[in-house]
């Protein structure tokens, strides 16, 4: 019972910390580092946003987990559906490479061309050595699928829904390294052995060279699918306390909603639901969908 209870705090603490992350992250999203941190909630940012406010990395988060648990699993087709009705809601959030795909995929129904749009940007960009889907859209949403599969399984269920989007092997490969690692901690390891877990089933040696070499690389959370995977492990690594690891990762500058949001997802399956303060939890805008999406998914998990 104790067992199961822990667990439950670890998965809901994982996604309502990935859209808390998200949130504080929002308002600093392409500014310089901040002088004087920013603790809780502001308004502002590039998309004028109230206080409290997700974006797409949320969204698309509450896209995975709400499709995971009405299908009692991975469903590619709904996934898509439901990734592109949150970006019909608000298609200001969304990066070229999400955008590029979701367009095409609202054309399809009228357009002769029945193509993968993922592949052909990938494949039109230059393939492994340009940067065609290698960007951090499919990190910043992937967590639910750490907490609905177990080690075993949840890479291949990762790589799949990244190539939705991001096609890229940097991508794919760095959304399924967080993904193990958050598999692994919601189910009791500890963060360094998850970690290593995480880098045993690396497949991909640029993605396992950085990460198993982190303190050797200056942070920069830039938008890069790799640059954002070592800077948000990185920083839940060296910290001792989601409020400390949370409050750093948005401080940095760049595309700091979406480091905030993968290091809340990696935070909040670690230290549980329980470390994440409370006045950040009760100011979220989404609270209601987050929370039901969260406990949902943490029960659907274990069923």
């Amino acid at each position: 019972m104790v067992i199961f209870i822990l667990y439950y705090l670890r998965a809901a603490g994982c996604l309502i910390g990935l859209a808390v992350g998200d949130a504080l992250g929002a308002p600093l999203e392409c500014l310089s580092p901040q002088s004087v941190p920013v603790k809780r909630f502001i308004s502002g940012g590039v998309h004028g946003l109230p206080a409290g406010s997700a974006t797409d990395d949320t969204y698309l988060a509450l896209a995975f987990a709400e499709s995971l648990i009405y299908n009692c699993g991975y469903s590619r087709d709904d996934f898509l559906r439901r990734m592109i009705d949150e970006y019909l809601c608000a298609p200001k959030f969304y990066g070229p490479t999400s955008r590029f795909v979701f367009e095409a995929e609202l054309r399809k129904n009228t357009a002769v061309s029945q193509k993968d749009p993922a592949k052909e940007l990938y494949e039109s960009r230059g393939g492994r050595s340009g940067n065609g889907g290698r960007s951090n859209g499919s990190v910043m949403r992937g967590a639910p699928a750490g907490i609905f599969y177990p080690p075993a399984t949840v890479r291949e269920v990762s790589m799949e829904s990244s190539r939705i989007t991001h096609r890229h092997p940097i991508a794919c490969e760095c959304t399924a390294f967080v993904n193990q690692m958050i598999s692994r901690m919601v189910r009791g390891e500890e963060k360094r052995a998850a970690f290593d877990g995480a880098l045993m089933q690396c497949g991909d040696e640029e993605v396992r060279e950085m990460l198993e070499n982190r303190e050797r690389y200056p942070i920069n959370p830039d938008m890069d699918a790799l640059l954002t995977t070592h800077a948000a492990v990185s920083v839940f690594m060296d910290a001792s306390s989601f409020e400390d690891m949370i409050v750093t990762a948005v401080n940095m500058g760049g595309d700091a909603d979406t480091v905030g949001a993968v290091c809340g997802a990696l935070g909040g399956a670690y230290w549980g639901l329980e470390s994440i303060p409370k006045d950040l939890v009760a100011g979220l805008l989404e609270r209601e969908r987050i929370e039901k999406a969260a406990f949902a998914l943490a029960k659907a998990a274990t069923e």
